[in-house]
């Protein structure tokens, strides 16, 4: 399973320490947000529906900026897109401790999501270029397990600082916290070069109009198929962990420990759902692996939302919700990386994995204004199971890219 780590190059292992460490940040400031939307509230007087839509602006957000900091680095690079998306969500992050209306907190987040997507878009080409073929899928699977890490350090201070302060003031707290990932851009400037050699396709005149050419002829099929898979990818996600922690509250009624322990099989889970992605992406292929993880996620929501379990039978369903809904994920940036070619492959990465971010904008609100009707647990089950089932039908019409040479891929 680790065995690929001592057999690259010590540039191949910064860039992948680099990039872990950056979505291991960008999971501490996101997963903070569903941690305090009881908080938030209660500040603002919020409903579940204006709740939610602070959530759904902020995917939208990240997924307008994923797509355009994917065009960005394919003009000035990989690497100094990548600080640049870590510097513009860290600022934003902090700037939203200081939100004083529902407004202000609404047009904050959204400026905080357009760096979060750019980050992800910048970081999976870079990886994807650096890393060679063979451990392409073990590599930036193990990256997307870092998400689990900043999720657990987010509970973590969650549980530390809610535990100390009023809910009033330890938003607010966490939030500041935020700022963190700056840092980051010390050692992304002092260790990780830019990709030494561009790959050159056929197809040159995909470079039209920079981020619109994924939209040409030879791409489209490919182009939306993939945006496809990315809304039901990110829908489930997204419906089912924003609002897992008012659920766990609210219907389950456990205090801020308790959902810290519920929440910490989850992550526990996720952590390792993502290290069994990465390593059966380059064993069974990006298809098989994707359709797996999907159907099992999909059948696995739905026990946990609509049966009536147990406190200890909800503790152990935890780990599989939360190993399974890690799988997805982990597969898509080696995917979409090896769908596109050079000159157009941060835009094409950065549409397909955010463009479900804009739909999948939806379900959060949905959720929350479903519940209004139906219990909680319902909503959320409901429309986690069905985006789950849209990345199972999607995938069928995406060619298998196990192993893909970079330089070879064309229109």
């Amino acid at each position: 399973m680790l065995s690929w780590y001592r057999e690259v190059s010590v540039v191949e292992r910064k860039t992948f320490w680099a990039c872990f460490a950056g979505w291991a940040l960008d999971a501490l400031d996101v997963q903070m947000f569903s941690l305090v939307i009881p908080a938030l509230i209660a500040t603002f007087g919020l409903s579940g529906t204006e709740a939610g839509l602070i959530s759904g602006v902020t995917l939208v957000s990240s997924a307008l900026g994923g797509w355009l900091m994917g065009s960005v680095s394919d003009r000035m690079g990989r690497v100094r897109a990548l600080q640049i998306t870590v510097l513009w969500f860290s600022f934003f992050t902090l700037l939203s401790a200081f939100a004083q209306t529902f407004p202000q907190m609404l047009i904050l987040k959204a400026l905080q999501g357009f760096g979060f997507g750019g980050e992800w878009a910048a970081g999976a080409v870079l990886m994807a270029e650096m890393i060679r073929p063979e451990h392409r899928g073990k590599a930036m699977g193990m990256v997307q397990s870092a998400w689990a890490i900043g999720w657990g350090g987010a509970v973590l201070l969650y549980a530390l600082i809610f535990s100390l302060l009023e809910p009033t003031e330890a938003w607010r707290i966490l939030f500041a916290i935020g700022i963190l990932p700056a840092f980051l851009i010390i050692y992304i400037r002092k260790n990780i070069p830019e990709p030494a050699k561009r790959e050159k396709s056929n197809s040159r005149s995909l470079n039209w109009m920079g981020f619109l050419g994924i939209f040409k002829p030879q791409l489209l099929r490919i182009t939306i198929v993939g945006a496809l898979v990315g809304v039901g990818a990110h829908g489930g996600y997204y419906a089912l962990m924003t609002w897992l922690p008012t659920f766990l509250k609210s219907e389950r009624h456990l205090s801020v420990l308790g959902t810290g322990g519920y929440l910490a099989v989850v992550i526990v889970a996720f952590w390792c759902g993502c290290m069994a992605s990465a390593y059966l992406l380059d064993r069974i292929g990006r298809r098989l692996n994707l359709i797996l993880f999907a159907a099992c996620c999909a059948l696995t929501v739905m026990l946990y939302t609509f049966l009536s379990l147990t406190d200890q039978e909800m503790l152990l369903l935890g780990f599989p919700l939360g190993f399974f809904a890690a799988g997805i994920p982990a597969s898509l940036g080696a995917l979409f990386n090896e769908l596109y070619p050079a000159e157009v492959r941060g835009a094409g990465v950065g549409f397909c994995y955010n463009f479900g971010r804009i739909v999948s904008a939806g379900f959060p609100v949905l959720v929350g204004h479903m519940s209004s009707s139906m219990s909680l647990g319902t909503a959320i089950g409901i429309d986690a199971s069905l985006a789950y089932s849209l990345v199972v039908i999607a995938v069928f019409f995406l060619p298998e890219t196990k192993g893909r040479d970079l330089a070879a891929v064309t229109a």
